[in-house]
């Protein structure tokens, strides 16, 4: 950075000695590369199944003290299990089983994501099983057959029982995490096998739309602050007959999320070899403007195997069709990590929303009685919004490193920088009046940028070298007199 900033003064301090150019109007521009580097920023990043329905699967495997701090881009931690881990008996609740692996990553900074599923193929009762002993109606399957033998139960997603048990379990999970700063979000899981909204692998049975909407409704009901995630296969239901992987009879359900503020997660892309690697990228158009989209893959070990995984590069193409903020580590990690690594790297350089500072254009010296203009041209190189949104600062520091002035244009909203394909994201210019306090004094001065509160509190991480270690990037130097 610093060599960016000496080359292009050289190049100024030449145009002065032979263009004439007047002293005090004496400027210098730097063009901060981009480092390539992941971000972890607010909604936006790599989301680990920590439990992926069966507790045993993946990060569970992972050390205690092992928090995976070598992933790039590693931002959420994902706990999906039966809600009937978490309330084995009624009123009984067991919150240690996702707080305290939770724990573990909230202390380095990172965030938790939730799904607590109702029906799985593998173990009978992920619904509790004295739901269904306080008279919940179900039904017996094997993975694909409603039975009467069948070892494992589903419940009608109708019952009045059913509904209110659950009811009741959502009053005492948004009493802990809704609106905690800590939960990105939380998908509504209480609907189909593995909590997907389907009934593929379970009893194949289908449901009115008005019934998926009274699980979406319960959700609502709850949880008013944190962000709630529909799945795409809820469009499946509706209508009469058997399943159709071509037709979506509840439709209107995916739209009518996106309009209550949703947002849509797809599980799983890459189950099926390309082309058919995934099917609702369309339905994405309707979340990713207000809502970060996530993107969940096929079982990366399945996948791989059966050859659908290929060279990876749908998964990239996924994450550019869905405008996607979140992408999943459904693998056991390292071992994903290791084999993906070129993947995983590019997939960061367009995963969720990239600020970059393009070109920033400041004074050689200005006088402490006047307002000082700073000249910048940003972008974001990713492919959705900046969802937290923000506003672009200066912060000037002494050769203690002490903070003596903070500049913020709180006129410009970063979050309205639009997006594009790759390499391609248009360009945005803005200028910052700085204007110095009284007490102020004078000297020479280091410049930072950076990007968050209106207060000039830095938020979101910028891909440029030069960071203070507080998410503020050096430009360059300033006399002030």
């Amino acid at each position: 950075m610093k060599s960016q900033f000496v080359c292009s003064w050289m190049m100024i301090g030449m145009f002065c000695l032979f263009g004439g150019l007047d002293a005090s109007a004496r400027q210098w521009t730097v063009h901060p590369a981009d480092s390539g580097e992941a971000l972890v920023n607010p909604a936006m990043g790599w989301t680990l199944h920590y439990y992926s329905n069966i507790i045993e699967n993946y990060g569970s495997k992972l050390e205690p003290s092992d928090t995976l701090d070598d992933f790039p881009g590693l931002a959420v931690i994902y706990l999906r299990l039966p809600w009937a881990f978490i309330e084995p008996r009624e009123g009984e609740f067991h919150w240690s089983i996702v707080d305290a692996p939770a724990q573990r990553w909230i202390d380095k900074g990172l965030r938790v994501a939730f799904r607590f599923s109702c029906c799985e193929s593998w173990m009978r009762y992920a619904t509790p099983k004295w739901v269904e002993e306080a008279g919940a109606k179900g039904y017996n399957f094997s993975p694909g057959e409603r039975r009467d033998d069948g070892p494992y139960w589903e419940p009608d997603y109708n019952d009045p029982v059913f509904l209110e048990k659950q009811d009741r379990f959502l009053d005492v999970a948004a009493a802990r995490y809704d609106g905690n700063p800590n939960v990105d979000f939380i998908d509504v899981g209480s609907f189909g096998v593995w909590g997907e909204g389907h009934t593929f692998s379970s009893t194949r049975m289908k449901y009115p739309a008005e019934v998926v909407e009274k699980h979406i409704d319960l959700y609502l009901r709850h949880f008013k602050k944190t962000l709630l995630a529909v799945n795409d296969d809820f469009a499946f239901q509706g209508g009469a007959g058997e399943y159709d992987i071509n037709k979506y009879p509840g439709l209107e359900i995916i739209e009518d999320a996106a309009q209550r503020g949703m947002t849509l997660r797809d599980d799983s892309i890459m189950v099926q070899p390309p082309p058919k690697s995934f099917f609702n990228a369309k339905m994405a158009q309707w979340f990713w403007p207000a809502q970060p989209v996530v993107l969940e893959c096929q079982h990366y070990g399945p996948s791989r195997d059966s050859g659908a995984w290929g060279d990876g590069s749908m998964y990239i193409r996924a994450v550019e069709e869905y405008h996607a903020s979140y992408a999943s580590i459904h693998w056991w990690p390292r071992e994903f990590l290791e084999e993906q690594r070129g993947l995983i790297d590019r997939i960061n350089r367009r995963l969720g929303y990239r600020l970059q500072l393009r070109e920033l254009t400041a004074p050689e010296s200005a006088s402490l009685t006047e307002p000082m203009t700073v000249s910048m041209k940003w972008a974001n190189a990713g492919v959705a919004p900046c969802y937290p949104d923000g506003f672009i600062a200066l912060t000037l520091k002494d050769d203690h490193g002490g903070i003596c002035g903070v500049f913020v244009n709180e006129d410009v909203h970063v979050r309205e920088f639009p997006v594009g394909p790759p390499d391609e994201a248009p360009e945005q210019e803005v200028a910052l009046t700085c204007r110095f306090a009284r007490n102020m004094k004078p000297g020479m001065y280091q410049v930072f940028v950076s990007v968050g509160m209106g207060d000039g509190t830095p938020v979101i991480a910028l891909p440029h070298e030069g960071d203070d270690g507080h998410r503020r990037y050096f430009v360059g130097e300033i006399s002030i007199q």
